[in-house]
C-alpha cells in the first residue's frame, strides 16, 4: 500500500501515515480496512460532528488499476443519522486520482478556522480558505474548485448546501452525479468546515505484478463487456429490472403500504430509456457504462435517475412522469442529500398525513398529496433550509415519527431508511437490513437478485425460493461475506466476474497468493470486525429487527399474502454468524478463528 495522508484541519498540518502491513493483509482496503483502522479511534463517546472526529476516505488495491468496473473508493467514520458505523462506497474518477497522486486514503481530523477546501497534488496538501464556495451545489462547486486551483483535469469530491446545514442524510458527490449517498457522511465535512477535496495525481497506480495483472484484467474485461448482467445495464441502466420488481412486488408502493400500482410501468428503466435517454456515462475505466444520461427536453444533458431514485420519487410517492422524476433526483444531487432518505422521510410525511398523524397545522398549511412533483419539490428547499415543516423533515424519518409518537411507523432500521427492495418480495433482504453494520442498506448485500436466480455456486451459494425462510439464513451470510469482500477491493457489484478471477486479480495486484477462500474470510472477518464496533458504538442485539410496516402482508401484487418468518430466520442467521443471541456479539471460537482485534 502507499501511505494514508493524515490531515488536522484544525492546524492545516499534513503528514504520511503507513498502514500496517498486517492490517493490509487481512483486510485488503476499502470500508474493510478502514474498520479496522477507525477500530480503536471510535467509541461510544465520539460525536461524530464534533473536530476530533476522525474521517477516513480510503481506496482498495484494484482502485484504478483498469480492472474490471475497479474506479471506487469508499468514505467511513461514524454516522450523525444512525450514530453507528458509517460507510459509502463512491464510483467516478476521485480514487484512481487520489492513488495516482500517491496516496491510497486520507484520514481526516479537526476543523477547519473558515469554510476551506484541500488540494491535493504533486505530493503536497494545501488547506486553501474558501468562502466563496459556500452555498454552491455539488456541480457548481466542481467547476468553481477546478478554476480556483487551475487545473481543468482535477477531481472533485465536496458538499452542497445540505452538507453545510449538516442535514444528518447529506451526501457527497463527484464526477457525474457519484454520490457517497447513505449515513450522513456529507454532513461531517460540513461540520468540519471542508467544502471540498481536490485531487490531481500524475504517478502511476502501484501493482505488484503489473505483468500478471494487465493480460488478467484485459481478458476479464472482454469477458464482463458481453455478460448478459452487463448488457442490460448498459442499455437500461440500474433500473433495467424496474418492471420484474414491480411484477414481484418487490417494488415498494404508497410508502410500502401497497403492493400494486398501474403507474409503476411508466417508471421503469426501459422507460427512461425509451423516452428521455441520448447517451450513457461510466466510472473510471468501466466497461459496463450503466450511468444515464438524458434530455427532458431542454437541450441540457443531465444525470438520469438510477433505480432507487426511479422508486423513491416514482411509486413510493405515487409520481408516474419519468421527467419530474429526474428533477427531484438532481435537485437532490445538487443540493447533495441522499435520495433514498429524502424520499422515505417524505413517504412518511405523506403516509401520516394521510392517516391524519400530521396535519397542515404542522406542515404549515400544505396538503400533502400523493403523486405531487411540485409539492415535493417545495418540500426538498424547505428540508436543506430547515424552514417552517422542512426542519422537522431534516431529522429523517426515524425522528420524524418519534416526534409524533409514531415510531411503529417509520420504515427504518437503526435510523437509516430501508431501499427500495421490499422483503416481502425477496425474503433474503429482510435479513439483510435487520443486520446490516450501517443500518437497513442493499450495498451490503443484494441478496434481491440471488433471490431470483443470481447466485455464485463457486461461492458455495445455493438457490432458495424468493419466498423462503429460515433455510436460506446461511447463504445469506455468505452473500454478505462476498459483497463486504468486493467493498474491501473496491469492486462495483454490477461486475458479474467470476471468483476464481477475482482472485487471480487481487493476487497480482498485493503480490500474495490470495484463493477464493481466503478472499471470502477477508469479507466474513471484517463483516464480524464492523458488528463489534458497532456493539461499542451502541448497538443492541433488539436492534437487528424489521420494521413493523414490513411484517404486516401485502393484499396485493407479486407478493400478496405472504408475512416473513423474521424471527426463525433471525434465530438461523445468529446460528450460522455465530453471535451470541443474548449480546449480538461474535463467539469467542469466532473471534479467535478470524484474529479479530480485542476490545
Amino acid at each position: 500500500m502507499q501511505p494514508i495522508l493524515q490531515i488536522d484541519l484544525t492546524t492545516g498540518e499534513a503528514a504520511p501515515r503507513a498502514v500496517p502491513p498486517e492490517a493490509a493483509r487481512a483486510y485488503l482496503g476499502g470500508s474493510a480496512l478502514a474498520a479496522r483502522l477507525l477500530y480503536e479511534a471510535l467509541s461510544a463517546e465520539t460525536d461524530p460532528l464534533a473536530p476530533e472526529a476522525p474521517l477516513l476516505i480510503l481506496t482498495g488495491p484494484l482502485t484504478g488499476t483498469l480492472g474490471p468496473a475497479t474506479g471506487r473508493f469508499v468514505v467511513c467514520g461514524r454516522s450523525p443519522a444512525t450514530h453507528l458505523w458509517a460507510e459509502s462506497n463512491v464510483g467516478g474518477f476521485w480514487g484512481p486520482e487520489l492513488r495516482a497522486a500517491g496516496y491510497d486514503g486520507l484520514w481526516i481530523t479537526g476543523r477547519a478556522p473558515a469554510w476551506a477546501f484541500l488540494w491535493i497534488h504533486d505530493g503536497r496538501a494545501e488547506l486553501r480558505e474558501a468562502p466563496d464556495l459556500v452555498g454552491l451545489d455539488t456541480y457548481a462547486l466542481q467547476e468553481a474548485v477546478r478554476a480556483a486551483v487551475g487545473e481543468p483535469r482535477a477531481r472533485v469530491l465536496g458538499i452542497g448546501p445540505a452538507g453545510e446545514a449538516q442535514i444528518p442524510f447529506a451526501s457527497l458527490l463527484t464526477d457525474h452525479g457519484r454520490l457517497a449517498g447513505r449515513t450522513g457522511l456529507g454532513a461531517v465535512f460540513g461540520a468540519k468546515r471542508l467544502k471540498a477535496v481536490a485531487v490531481r495525481g500524475r504517478g502511476r497506480v502501484p501493482l505488484a505484478d503489473p505483468q500478471a495483472y494487465a493480460p488478467l484484467r484485459s481478458r476479464v474485461n472482454r469477458a464482463l463487456r458481453s455478460d448478459n448482467l452487463t448488457q442490460t445495464l448498459h442499455a437500461l441502466g440500474t433500473a433495467g429490472a424496474a418492471d420484474y420488481f414491480d411484477y414481484l412486488g418487490e417494488m415498494p408502493k404508497k410508502y410500502f403500504r401497497a403492493g400494486a400500482w398501474e403507474g409503476a410501468a411508466r417508471v421503469s428503466g426501459a422507460a427512461v430509456a425509451e423516452s428521455l435517454l441520448v447517451g450513457t456515462s461510466a466510472c473510471h475505466g468501466c466497461v459496463i457504462a450503466c450511468g444515464r444520461v438524458v434530455d427532458l427536453g431542454d437541450g441540457v444533458r443531465r444525470k438520469g435517475p438510477e433505480y432507487e431514485a426511479l422508486a423513491g420519487f416514482g411509486p413510493n410517492l405515487l409520481i408516474d412522469d419519468p421527467a419530474a422524476i429526474t428533477r427531484l433526483s438532481a435537485l437532490c444531487d445538487r443540493y447533495g442529500l441522499d435520495v433514498i432518505s429524502m424520499s422515505g422521510t417524505l413517504g412518511l410525511a405523506f403516509h401520516l398525513f394521510e392517516q391524519g398523524v400530521l396535519t397542515e397545522r404542522e406542515t404549515g398549511g400544505l396538503r400533502l398529496r400523493w403523486g405531487d412533483a411540485a409539492l415535493v419539490e417545495e418540500l426538498i428547499h424547505r428540508t436543506v433550509r430547515r424552514e417552517g415543516f422542512g426542519a422537522w423533515l431534516a431529522e429523517g424519518s426515524l425522528a420524524l415519527a418519534r416526534r409524533l409518537g409514531v415510531e411503529e411507523e417509520a420504515v427504518q432500521v437503526r435510523g437509516l431508511e430501508v431501499p427500495y427492495h421490499d422483503p416481502r418480495g425477496a425474503s433474503g433482504m429482510a435479513l439483510v437490513y435487520a443486520t446490516s453494520p450501517r443500518g437497513a442498506c442493499h450495498n451490503q448485500s443484494d441478496y434481491f437478485l440471488a433471490d431470483i436466480g443470481q447466485v455464485e455456486e463457486r461461492l458455495g451459494l445455493a438457490f432458495h425460493d424468493r419466498h423462503a425462510g429460515a433455510e436460506k439464513a446461511a447463504n445469506v451470510a455468505r452473500h454478505q461475506d462476498w459483497r463486504t469482500l468486493q467493498n474491501a477491493l473496491v469492486m462495483c457489484f454490477f461486475a458479474n466476474v467470476p471468483p476464481d478471477d477475482v482472485a487471480a486479480l487481487v493476487s497480482a495486484a498485493v503480490g500474495e497468493d490470495y484463493t477464493v477462500e481466503d478472499l471470502l474470510t477477508v469479507g466474513e472477518r471484517a463483516w464480524h470486525l464492523k458488528r463489534l464496533l458497532n456493539l461499542r458504538l451502541g448497538l443492541k442485539p433488539e436492534d437487528d429487527r424489521l420494521p413493523e410496516p414490513l411484517l404486516e402482508p401485502l393484499s396485493d401484487g407479486g407478493a400478496a399474502g405472504y408475512r416473513i418468518p423474521f424471527d426463525e430466520m433471525l434465530a438461523a442467521y445468529d446460528e450460522a454468524r455465530g453471535w451470541d443471541p443474548e449480546t449480538g456479539a461474535p463467539r469467542p471460537a469466532v473471534r479467535a478463528r478470524l484474529g479479530l482485534p480485542p476490545d
